[in-house]
């Protein structure tokens, strides 16, 4: 007579975190503001394709810097890896109900309601606001004298999201959104950003730019706030196309809309990451051009033939991106179990970070990485999701990217078909840590040499 065994189950697998520098966190707090990229390679090199780090702003957290883990880190379940807790640092600027700090069914539900807006004919009808922006922007840089084009580019983004975005009417009142836009950006988004947005989201301390920015954020909320009580009134809702609109008349699966406090987070969202990023990705894309006169020039002719594409301008797009990464890095916080990433299991509460920078300079995915060389995105084996990801990837990739590659192809090709532009300097710009964003040190100073063409 035989006895049954019975299963043995397998033992639960231990949580570990891979290794990482001994350094102390304020050395490696200090590698990562002044020297991130060296840095992390640096680690990279010695530790392997996932690190443990731990800096003053958080004592450990994992960097993975290989495609297939990304792509584990991608297709993760959205309730175990948290990207609005690892967003978090954002909700003085967005607030708690913004779709960038939400996770699991609420997230969904807003991503739902907003992603229509950003794709198809909605998408489409965008690109003559975009091209009168561009023509407004050009015609009022001055001839033979130096300017930022940093701060142009600034500008002409956030004339575009307060056009498609709100939609608001009266020159006047167009004109004092932006300015509180600005004026509440500007504290924490100089050099020391990053620390300025750690102190208010702990709210520790009242004084100095944490002291403006909530007086600055408070006024531009009042305007918000005037606006979503004005539109709501209006009879015209149902038939205008701006986005602030579309979010009005928008339902979820149950026929709710969205509260007043999620329509003002909503929209501060679109508003700081549909101008900021987009105008510091334009800053830089020009920046490599006109350091580059080879791509420059097959550009120029690629755009002048009228059987031509814009296959070539998309290139050179996607390679300024990869090279010059606005965001450098995205996380996402373990919460529930521990996740398994390749041999290690990390454990809950613990932050995975998708290293964006060095995903993009990997020589494996990118041969010759430190080269502007848009052909790579033309040809057989470019990259691919896993590879080239300045917006993120799976279902937290960034909504707004394809309005962001439209616009800033829209952008490109209308300031080269009518001006004439030159670096300032020899050299391309530094790179600059400024908040979340990379941005040019100079802010792209250029010179126009002559009065731009018409038409």
């Amino acid at each position: 007579m035989s006895t049954a065994t019975a299963p043995v189950a397998s033992p639960a697998p231990v949580a570990a975190l891979p290794p990482g520098p001994r350094l102390p966190r304020l050395v490696q707090t200090l590698g990562f503001i002044f020297a991130p990229v060296r840095f992390m390679e640096a680690a990279r090199r010695r530790y392997g394709d996932i690190v443990t780090f731990g800096t003053a702003f958080d004592p450990e957290f994992v960097m993975v810097f290989e495609p297939n883990l990304v792509r584990a880190v991608f297709q993760g379940s959205g309730d175990q890896l948290r990207a609005g807790e690892a967003n978090a640092v954002l909700e003085p600027i967005v607030g708690r109900r913004s779709v960038l700090l939400l996770d699991g069914s609420e997230h969904l539900r807003q991503r739902r309601l907003i992603l229509p807006a950003f794709h198809g004919s909605s998408l489409a009808g965008y690109q003559r606001v975009m091209r009168s922006a561009a023509d407004a922007t050009i015609d009022a840089w001055p001839v033979g004298e130096p300017f930022a084009l940093l701060e142009s580019m600034q500008w002409l983004t956030l004339d575009v999201i307060v056009t498609t975005v709100f939609g608001v009417e009266g020159d006047e009142r167009r004109e004092e959104l932006k300015r509180r836009v600005r004026a509440a950006l500007e504290p924490v988004s100089r050099g020391r950003g990053s620390v300025a947005l750690m102190l208010l989201r702990g709210r520790l301390g009242a004084g100095g730019a944490i002291a403006r920015f909530e007086q600055r954020r408070r006024e531009l909320d009042q305007l918000i706030y005037e606006e979503i009580a004005r539109r709501r009134v209006a009879v015209d809702v149902g038939e205008r196309e701006d986005v602030f609109s579309m979010l009005l008349r928008a339902r979820d699966e149950e026929g709710h809309s969205l509260s007043d406090g999620e329509l003002r987070d909503e929209l501060i969202t679109l508003l700081v990451a549909g101008h900021e990023t987009t105008a510091t990705g334009l800053a830089w894309t020009f920046d490599l051009l006109l350091h580059n006169p080879r791509v420059l020039a097959r550009l120029r002719d690629e755009l002048s033939r009228e059987d031509g594409d814009d296959a070539y301008l998309d290139a050179v797009v996607k390679e300024a991106l990869r090279l010059r990464p606005v965001v450098p890095g995205i996380g996402r916080v373990v919460r529930d179990a521990p996740f398994q990433l390749g041999e290690y299991v990390i454990p809950e509460g613990v932050e995975i970070n998708p290293s964006i920078a060095v995903m993009h300079r990997r020589a494996d995915s990118y041969p010759q990485p430190d080269a502007f060389r848009p052909e790579r995105f033309l040809e057989h084996d470019a990259p691919d999701t896993y590879t080239w990801i300045p917006f993120g990837g799976g279902t937290r990739r960034c909504l707004g990217a394809s309005f962001a590659l439209l616009e800033m192809r829209t952008v490109i090709r209308r300031v080269l078909e009518r001006a004439q532009l030159r670096p300032v300097s020899a050299r391309p710009d530094r790179m600059l840590r400024r908040g979340i964003t990379q941005v040019p040190r100079r802010g792209v100073r250029v010179v126009l040499g002559r009065p731009p063409k018409t038409g």
